[in-house]
């Protein structure tokens, strides 16, 4: 391929289930579900499920109690985030170790999960790229005992959607050659950054397809979905991705903390305690970062299952608990006011804080 430009996307199968099964061998093979305190009779998300589970319709952000009764005989177990950091990290720490065509590689770490790697400057032949792709898989199991799919793509974008096809366990890859023999008759969803909404907005203009949306009238995208959002769908639709494989450590703009109540919060004192509460757990968040917030976020989500977000920018950046926590209770006044006197299952505080010196 001319230049060599390729990217892999590398993507951890079964992340968080596969951390609980190397530390609790037994569970190989049984349906695992990850969520919450790990009691389904509890109020809580699934945050992963194995394969296994997976088959009985149990997926991400599922309800415990719905996914207890879509597989009764699931073992369910708590979130334990910081197992979760440590394997990620020894994980990423192993890629970068990595070299391909002589040099190491470029890691740009995207989560717990998945990273991008592509060749770093003054690299020899690169050489097969499914071969360094099969090396990255034998390399990560060798160091962790996890197990992950590789994506090859001639760009960022089609590295990251060829993962998919390779999962569990494979490689896949996906060029400008085969773009649309693989994507062409796949739904718009299919593409990494269309969502549900905006792909219902796509099929209310007559699109449902991929190669529909790359034979679009970019001009019609841009005035119903926006003069910067229209004509990115388009270039998705093509596969069109110029960013590089950055490895510049990701900055976080904000943090944020939710807490879903096994008991329904009915007064409004009990409400504001609780946004106070998770307010002083947050900012712990943004003092580590050494940034005061500029903006306050609040989440609640009311009985029986309505959930709506309210903000604010501050008058001046802090970092006091006191100001923010009055900050993000008084976002309750923005509420409708059939929504006030409603009970609240679950509240979430998010600050944003101002950007590092440089900007991000």
């Amino acid at each position: 391929m001319a230049g060599e430009r390729w990217v892999l996307h590398v993507d951890l199968d079964q992340f968080i289930a596969a951390v609980e099964v190397l530390r609790r061998p037994e569970l190989a093979g049984l349906p695992v579900v990850v969520g919450g305190r790990g009691d389904p009779a509890e109020r809580g998300v699934v945050a992963t499920a194995s394969y296994e589970a997976r088959a009985y319709g149990v997926g991400s952000g599922m309800p415990l109690r719905v996914a207890a009764r879509k597989c009764p005989d699931a073992v369910f177990l708590p979130v334990d985030k910081d197992a979760y950091d440590a394997a990620s990290a020894e994980v990423m720490a192993t890629l970068r170790g990595l070299e391909w065509g002589g040099v190491p590689v470029v890691l740009e770490v995207l989560g717990w999960d998945e990273a991008f790697l592509g060749p770093g400057a003054g690299h020899a032949d690169l050489g097969d790229p499914r071969e360094f792709a099969e090396r990255v898989r034998a390399a990560v199991l060798a160091a962790t005992d996890l197990h992950c799919s590789v994506g090859i793509g001639d760009n960022k974008l089609r590295a990251k959607i060829a993962t998919d096809f390779g999962k569990p366990r494979g490689v896949w890859q996906l060029t400008e050659e085969n773009w649309f023999e693989v994507m062409g008759e796949r739904p718009t969803t299919a593409l990494w950054g269309i969502g549900s909404k905006t792909g219902k907005k796509l099929a209310a203009l007559g699109i449902d397809t991929v190669a529909q949306l790359a034979s679009s009238d970019a001009r019609l995208l841009a005035a119903e979905l926006g003069p910067t959002m229209g004509p990115w769908y388009h270039r998705l639709a093509r596969g069109a991705d110029t960013g590089p494989v950055d490895a510049t450590p990701w900055v976080p703009r904000a943090h944020g903390r939710e807490e879903t109540f096994q008991q329904d919060l009915e007064t409004p004192e009990e409400v504001a305690a609780a946004i106070r509460e998770l307010t002083r757990r947050v900012v712990a968040d943004i003092d580590a970062e050494g940034r005061p917030a500029a903006r306050v976020g609040l989440k609640v989500r009311l009985k029986p299952f309505v959930t709506v977000s309210r903000s604010l920018t501050l008058p001046a950046p802090t970092s006091d608990p006191s100001v923010l926590g009055d900050a993000a209770v008084s976002l309750l006044d923005r509420l409708d006011d059939r929504d006030r006197d409603r009970p609240v299952r679950l509240l979430g505080v998010r600050l944003e804080m101002v950007p590092p010196d440089g900007g991000y």
